[in-house]
């Protein structure tokens, strides 16, 4: 089992929700831990609540995934704190659930923007980093990325996309040792859509979990790869 202490991560929207469960997994293993945000309060509040969680350091990040050269600065203000970087969890996403006649075209370019243009820009920033660490690369899709519904238009599209992506680069990039994968979960705990955590999602999966999934990722052997993991709640309510 691989140690992770001392190796580093980048989360994008790592400031609550599965980013921020992913990252206090990660610093509680040991891992020092960049969490981005667009607003670098949300990002140096989430850091300072990791740092009091695990061995593994945290610094708040301002970045938006919209825009190439904000995450380009981030993986270099990595490399500068702690000199390497291991590992980039792909996670900032938006949902704008409407059906087609009402969706406007706002939501729809900020939906791809986010969702699926913003994951490219984070990748192509991390990716000398990553050849020289030889790390890995999680990018955080959905069931919603096999599984389309009514109103999903603009979100079908931006993670169907999503998952093709991330199983394209896998093959791209696994000849320089860079592990590729990616976690489409269904119905999680989180504040995704506005929504506010409350007891009633207890049967959900909880942000802790894709957190140790994540851990675990980090710990397999390299020789193994999961490269596409969907993850279900076991209990769902009838």
């Amino acid at each position: 089992m691989e140690a992770l202490k001392g190796k580093t991560a980048l989360i994008t929207g790592g400031t609550r929700g599965i980013g921020f469960g992913i990252a206090e997994a990660l610093v509680i293993a040991g891992m020092n831990v960049g969490v981005t945000s667009r607003h670098l309060s949300a990002a140096q509040e989430a850091a300072d609540r990791l740092d009091r969680a695990g061995q593994g350091e945290a610094i708040g990040l301002e970045a938006d995934v919209r825009d190439l050269a904000a995450q380009e600065r981030s993986v270099e203000q990595i490399l500068h704190k702690w000199g390497r970087l291991d590992l980039l969890v792909a996670n900032a996403g938006v949902g704008h659930f409407d059906p087609i006649e009402d969706l406007s075209p706002e939501q729809w370019q900020a939906t791809i923007d986010i969702n699926l243009t913003g994951v490219f820009n984070s990748v192509k920033a991390v990716i000398p980093a990553l050849k020289e660490s030889k790390g890995l690369l999680v990018t955080i899709a959905s069931l919603a990325g096999t599984n389309f519904f009514p109103g999903g238009s603009a979100y079908n599209a931006s993670k169907f996309g999503l998952v093709g992506f991330t199983q394209a680069i896998m093959l791209d990039l696994r000849k320089y040792g860079v592990r590729v994968t990616t976690i489409m979960p269904g119905s999680v705990t989180s504040h995704f859509n506005d929504h506010t955590p409350n007891p009633a999602d207890a049967w959900k999966i909880q942000p802790e979990d894709l957190g140790q999934m994540v851990v675990d990722l980090m710990r397999m052997h390299p020789r193994t790869l999961p490269s596409k993991i969907e993850v279900r709640p076991s209990m769902p309510p009838s």
